[in-house]
């Protein structure tokens, strides 16, 4: 599976003229649009934060850090999916904006704690703020079940392709069927070997990059 950059009305092996039928071609077309979505909310965050000082990236961290608390800059990372230097760079701007601190951490005395000021904290808040507004004009018609499935569905694609980007598909898949094996000799089992919808999938704790600005 691979992801592809292209325009979201294009189909595989089609001409588009149809809606996709396998479950395979709607797995491929939901990838299709990750990529120019990502773009787009870049897009539309940056035009929102264009008075606050901050990049779409801030914002992410600033949403992270209200939402988990006070982390450290490695944390932070892991977190979001991303490597320490961005994140680095985003907390150094933060800081210059006032926005977050770094404080002492009891836990380890050379990576120290990021955390929002009170500053920090009402910009994210007015951000947050606005942004409920905002889903609740522009997505009313979308009932909640059809935005859980869309999680569901997301939550299970970021799995499987960190399997990928951390090259463990062949040892998945090896300890995917041990567990279709075992699960066939043992009926009281609770059936998430082997089959993705008995899967206990956890949401990822990546930062949600949301349009909004800072309420000032």
């Amino acid at each position: 599976m691979s992801v592809i950059e292209g325009d979201a009305g294009e189909h595989t092996g089609g001409d588009g003229a149809g809606e996709p039928t396998t479950t395979e071609d709607l797995l491929y077309d939901v990838i299709r649009r990750l990529w120019p979505l990502h773009r787009t909310v870049v897009r539309a965050v940056e035009r929102e934060l264009a008075d606050t000082g901050m990049t779409a990236g801030e914002h992410a961290l600033l949403d992270a850090l209200h939402t988990e608390g006070p982390r450290t800059v490695p944390q932070l990372a892991r977190a979001m999916g991303l490597d320490r230097q961005p994140v680095q760079r985003w907390v150094n701007h933060a800081a210059e904006l006032g926005l977050v601190v770094t404080a002492p951490n009891p836990a380890h005395r050379r990576s120290s704690l990021i955390r929002l000021t009170t500053e920090g904290t009402a910009a994210i808040r007015g951000i947050q703020q606005f942004e409920a507004t905002e889903l609740r004009q522009r997505l009313a018609d979308l009932p909640a079940e059809d935005v859980r499935t869309a999680l569901h569905v997301l939550d299970r694609l970021g799995e499987e392709f960190r399997h990928l980007a951390n090259g463990s598909r062949v040892q998945r898949e090896e300890t995917d069927s041990q567990g279709s094996r075992d699960s066939r000799g043992s009926e009281g089992s609770n059936g998430s070997n082997g089959n993705p919808e008995g899967h206990d999938i956890r949401p990822a704790p990546a930062p949600l990059m949301h349009k909004g600005r800072s309420g000032e």
